[in-house]
């Protein structure tokens, strides 16, 4: 599958799932913006990378939950490239408690970037993405494996495929959006504070006894950002091997 000449902006891309996608669409010739918040010089890293490897890219700084912010991605990518074909939401935050000990900043940390972050680019690319454009909207398979521990973020994602299946017949122009929903995935956002054993008893529960590598959630990103998924849209892809 081939990107060429499309521009990729993926959110929250300086590590993670984000810089998998970031770093595989960049080889299927996407000209892609790195997005970032906190961790510059990884951003920088992977633009390096990309360049490196014979690709385009450049990291922007953006908050996404920062409406102001967003706006800027959105013109500064059209400033330097021109246009926007895709937009990843990558961006996102992730604490496991029970919900007892979630704390109202807890709360509105999950849903300013999680669901708020959403919002703020998907009015950006109301009129901002390129026509016959694609939009894929990170979720997570934990809205189906209902975890201890995962209600605030499970209910984010919840937030996220429903923005995903409404706004797909709202936006046009040939715009797909489709929400992707990864198994646990070895990332350090996912690995942070969980014990051996488990993670073992997560890598049990799939058909494949481990757990996700980033680049397995990259390979249907990038599907899902070529013209070759064109006539999937509003739809919720897992990608968790047969977990749920």
């Amino acid at each position: 599958m081939t990107l060429k000449d499309k521009v990729v902006i993926v959110t929250g891309s300086s590590k993670g799932i984000g810089k998998e996608i970031a770093l595989l669409l960049a080889e299927n010739n996407a000209k892609v913006i790195v997005n970032y918040n906190h961790s510059e010089s990884k951003a920088n890293d992977v633009v390096s990378t990309i360049i490196h490897n014979g690709g385009e890219a450049i990291a922007i700084k953006a908050d996404v939950s920062i409406r102001k912010e967003v706006t800027y991605l959105f013109d500064k990518t059209i400033e330097v490239f021109g246009k926007i074909d895709v937009l990843i939401n990558n961006a996102g935050t992730m604490t496991s408690k029970k919900l007892k000990d979630n704390t109202e900043q807890d709360f509105d940390s999950h849903f300013n970037i999680n669901v708020k972050g959403l919002f703020n680019t998907l009015q950006e690319a109301e009129s901002k993405l390129a026509d016959n454009g694609n939009i894929i909207n990170i979720s997570s398979s934990t809205v189906k494996l209902m975890l201890p521990t995962y209600a605030i973020y499970s209910a984010t994602k919840a937030a996220v495929e429903q923005m995903t299946r409404v706004f797909s017949k709202e936006v046009g122009r040939g715009i797909s959006v489709n929400a992707l929903a990864p198994g646990p995935t070895e990332t350090e956002l996912f690995l942070k504070g969980k014990t051996p054993e488990f993670i073992e008893k997560l890598s049990a529960m799939n058909a494949f006894n481990r757990l996700a590598k980033p680049i397995d959630i990259a390979r249907v990103a990038l599907f899902l950002a070529s013209d070759e998924s064109k006539w999937v849209s509003g739809q919720v892809i897992g990608a968790n091997g047969a977990m749920v």
